[in-house]
């Protein structure tokens, strides 16, 4: 029950940490003027400056993935607890 709970926190506050950077994201497109590739991976993890042209991007690309990380890790934690419990019975 401990590892179910620590897995759901983890897996929460991954979730939790990602979508609140993609809502940003998105609600930061419409301010933006330049932008190479998609608007909203462009506005998360940014890109190369060309000549004088600002960079105008949010630059929240190592938080993102840390999110994404822990959702992933909280998730195997979760399955693992999971198949741990129904093979014991």
């Amino acid at each position: 029950m401990k590892r179910t709970v620590i897995g759901g926190f983890i897996m929460l506050g991954g979730l939790f940490t990602t979508l609140t950077i993609i809502v940003v994201a998105a609600l930061y497109i419409p301010s933006m003027n330049s932008w190479s590739g998609s608007q909203l991976w462009y506005a998360i993890f940014g890109g190369k400056q060309y000549a004088n042209e600002s960079v105008e991007s949010l630059f929240l690309g190592f938080p993102f993935v840390v999110g994404l990380l822990l959702s992933i890790l909280g998730l195997v934690i979760l399955v693992m607890e999971y198949f741990d419990k129904s093979f014991l019975k």
